[in-house]
């Protein structure tokens, strides 16, 4: 009688990997399946093309380069720009200093982000590609606040 609606959320994914806190990773990172970071990675990490991966960065982890995945829960820090093909989860302790593209976005106060963010279209594209529909919003710090648009 009645249909439940579907929540637009994060494929229950597996967590297959860890790089546990007492870890640092000074390389890229390619992964399929899930992958839990508590340590640190200066490097890529990127999900291996065509795999619906999910990166689960904790309070405790840190990644220092570009991170390009589908499904993501942040709630360390990304130095580096975001890239998320499907769902992006910014838990109350992330801060991301770079600049973020994703199609869908869930953010809870306290999460940080220096840079643009771009919600990526249907087709993957970026709505700023598109100018007439552009929809992009540049969040700094209040002392740049001066120079946002």
């Amino acid at each position: 009688m009645f249909r439940k609606k579907q929540a637009k959320s994060i494929e229950v994914t597996k967590l297959s990997s860890l790089i546990a806190d007492n870890v640092h990773i000074v390389g890229d990172v390619v992964f399929s399946g899930g992958l839990r970071v508590d340590g640190r990675i200066e490097g890529n990490v990127i999900n291996n093309g065509g795999a619906h991966g999910l990166l689960v960065l904790s309070d405790k982890g840190s990644i220092t380069g570009e991170v390009r995945v589908y499904d993501a829960v942040v709630n360390g820090s990304i130095s580096g720009d975001l890239e998320v093909e499907h769902f992006l989860e910014l838990q109350a302790k992330a801060k991301v200093a770079g600049n973020i593209r994703y199609h869908q976005l869930q953010m809870e106060c306290g999460a940080t982000i220096t840079g643009r963010i771009e919600r990526l279209g249907e087709n993957g594209v970026g709505e700023h590609d598109k100018p007439e529909d552009a929809k992009v919003v540049e969040i700094g710090s209040s002392q740049h606040a001066a120079g946002m648009r």
